[in-house]
């Protein structure tokens, strides 16, 4: 899973989304490759996909998390 949306663009040579960092990252929970974050990620905290994520957030929110 990955945050690039280029393919859902009728002309591909748009540049990226603005505030987009580009770059070759894996999931910290499924290791599945991401492309694309809004953030450059720090190197010593886990990143998520979008998924995965989502599934954190909302497991926290239900259990109290955070």
């Amino acid at each position: 899973m990955n945050f690039d949306r280029s393919k859902d663009r009728p002309n591909k040579n748009f540049p990226p989304r603005e505030g987009m960092v580009q770059g070759d990252w894996e999931c910290s929970e499924c290791k599945a490759k991401i492309t694309e974050l809004p953030f450059e990620p720090a190197p010593d905290r886990p990143i998520y996909c979008k998924d995965c994520w989502r599934n954190r957030r909302d497991r926290d929110r239900k259990f109290g998390g955070r």
